[in-house]
């Protein structure tokens, strides 16, 4: 790999045109992101000098002062962490960016970096950033390109911190995104989360990267931005990557991944490198990159999880019951068949992760999990209306005992669940032994929903028990979904008509956290809404409003009283019998009482970041 970039900068410093696709990626794929490499001038051109194009794809031959597109970072741990992304070079262009910050009326350069390619990215790693006040950036490349964003402060002095959770834009639909760009500067969110699927371009991603990205710089540039890619985003109908195999087609049900190592690392320095640097750097296999980590921003922890890396592929690992290896449509099948000891979910290291990250509350009040696709098979009907499917094994409702483990961990911390990929816009309770028993989670309908259609329509059409109170819609309540998962429906936003662009059920999701009381909101926008309008502009069911404590839902056999000597301590409670942590999480009283689930023996552990004094322990008394 280092003779590989050696080689481009030599070619890129000799003004020499950059290696063809087959050059870098392999002679089995010599088209792969194609639109962005060699010549990529007189990519598409017939021998009439015309374009032939499937669809109006974003143009690349850019003039010259709007080579830079733009800008997403985070900052964590003192660490401004910054990628540049351009649009392709000729080869007499210098191939390095320069990053200004302004010191009064003054714009001071403070480092350059190389780009990267294949990809056209340049990465910004800043240490000892202050993060207590806003400051202005620019991007500089040559003499004519420029790029300007702000890095907020941390906002940690505010009350309410908002965020977006946002998912699956349809490269069908090309071109700007004003209503939803508008309504996103007005809801003005202390940081973006995409979930994946920026772009399904598949092969192409440089080009349907910048695609995404001018569509969402006005408000990526000024705040920090989560982006996580998907499986349409390196190239596949579905994921499961299994540790990095190989997969035998870009279909995924096999496991793995299909398109080259080269071109998924591509991907994924180009959408997370800016995140903070991963908590367990280790590849995967063939050397496929990882990104799991956690940011903290305004005192909300945020645990970034990569859901299909690891996961086992249905193919042959599991009885086939459906026209797919990834679908089921048989009512009489035994769902204890398809969850198989030793699938994976999340995997060993994930789960490590985050059964870590619950009892570290260093400088947060309240946590949230972020990933791609959700734990519960929420949907029953799939691509159009008479498609009922019963079970659809691409997402994390399967396997069953992978998704109740990882839900016992993300419960651990009292932990709210935000995330994309269904098409459909969710909002849940999870149940992992009974009903309610685990945490909220939001799954964001789909930006531009183009691509493929779902819809939450139980065949009894009845309300499940512990229906909604006068909810506007019919089926809400507790559900079992096809693979035996309990979940309790709180709000769905089906598709009415997806041949009129105005019902198609598409739009975004806001959340957003109250510190001070420790309460959660869930948002769900319609695309083509005025959010000036507030519930109005919302699909019916939303908001939703609930209490971060309530992300553990079991039901307490009885309580511990505690009262300390400190200000919001961070708290936990561990079963000695079974050594378990039941839950560690940050309070707003110094005293009062802690549910526990049985008669075992306790012991309370408190401190100010983490939990490591023991208080004391006993036996609880009474609910």
């Amino acid at each position: 790999m280092k003779l590989v970039l050696f080689l481009i900068l030599a070619a890129a410093a000799h003004g020499q045109v950059m290696p063809t696709s087959s050059e870098v990626f392999g002679k089995k794929f010599p088209q792969l992101d194609g639109r962005a490499t060699g010549e990529w001038w007189k990519q598409g051109v017939q021998a009439d000098g015309k374009r032939k194009r499937a669809r109006k794809l974003i143009e690349l031959n850019v003039p010259r002062e709007d080579v830079i597109g733009f800008a997403v970072y985070t900052v964590a741990h003192k660490t401004l962490k910054l990628t540049a992304q351009l649009f392709p070079l000729m080869p007499d262009e210098t191939y390095e960016v320069r990053l200004e910050i302004k010191d009064g009326e003054t714009w001071k350069e403070i480092a350059k970096e190389k780009i990267h390619y294949p990809g056209w990215s340049a990465h910004f790693r800043i240490k000892n950033w202050d993060h207590s006040k806003n400051i202005p950036y620019r991007l500089r490349h040559s003499e004519k390109a420029t790029f300007e964003g702000l890095v907020r402060k941390d906002p940690k002095d505010k009350d309410v911190i908002v965020t977006g959770n946002l998912s699956c834009n349809s490269s069908r639909t090309t071109g700007p995104r004003p209503v939803i760009l508008k309504n996103l500067l007005h809801h003005n969110p202390d940081i973006l989360f995409f979930a994946g699927d920026q772009t399904y371009d598949h092969t192409q991603h440089t080009s349907g990267w910048l695609e995404f990205g001018m569509q969402f710089r006005d408000v990526m540039r000024d705040r920090p931005t989560i982006t996580i890619p998907d499986d349409h985003d390196i190239g596949q109908a579905n994921l499961w990557g299994e540790e990095g195999i190989q997969a035998t087609n870009s279909a995924g049900p096999s496991g793995g991944y299909f398109y080259p190592a080269k071109y998924v690392n591509m991907v994924q320095r180009q959408q997370t490198w800016h995140l903070p640097d991963p908590v367990d750097p280790s590849p995967i296999k063939r050397d496929i990159s990882v990104y799991f980590t956690s940011l903290l921003c305004g005192g909300i922890d945020f645990a970034i999880i990569e859901d299909r890396k690891f996961k086992t592929g249905p193919e042959g690992t599991i009885p086939k019951m459906g026209p797919r290896p990834d679908h089921i449509n048989d009512p009489k099948y035994d769902r204890k068949a398809v969850d198989v000891a030793g699938l994976k979910l999340l995997g060993d290291r994930q789960l490590k992760f985050l059964h870590n990250w619950s009892q570290d509350w260093t400088g947060a009040e309240m946590k949230s999990v972020l990933s791609a696709t959700a734990f519960c098979g929420a949907v029953h009907i799939h691509g159009s209306p008479t498609n009922r499917l019963l079970a659809d094994l691409d997402s994390n409702a399967w396997p069953q005992t992978g998704r109740n483990n990882a839900l016992r961990e993300i419960r651990r911390g009292w932990a709210t669940h935000l995330c994309g990929d269904q098409h459909l816009a969710v909002s849940v309770k999870h149940g992992i032994d009974s009903f309610g028993d685990g945490p909220y989670a939001f799954t964001s309908p789909a930006l531009v929903n183009t691509i493929y259609g779902r819809w939450w329509h139980p065949e009894d059409e009845k309300a499940g028990p512990n229906a909604v109170p006068n909810s506007p819609l019919p089926w809400t309540g507790d559900y079992l979904d096809g693979l035996g998962n309990k979940i309790t429906m709180l709000a769905y936003a089906n598709p009415e008509n997806r041949s009129d662009e105005t019902k198609r059920a598409d739009g975004y999701g806001i959340c957003r956290f109250k510190k001070s009381t420790r309460k959660v909101t869930f948002e769900c926008y319609k695309r083509f809404s005025d959010a000036t309008k507030g519930s109005d502009a919302q699909f019916p069911g939303w908001p939703i409003t609930f209490n971060a404590r309530d992300n553990d839902g079991r039901k307490p056999t009885g309580h511990l009283d505690y009262n300390v000597d400190l200000k919001n301590p961070v708290v936990q409670v561990i079963n000695e019998t079974t050594k378990e942590i039941l839950y560690t999480a940050r309070l707003q009283d110094s005293s009062g009482k802690l549910p526990v689930y049985s008669d075992d023996p306790h012991t309370i552990k408190i401190g100010k970041g983490k939990a490591q004094r023991i208080y004391k322990s006993g036996v609880a008394a009474g609910k």
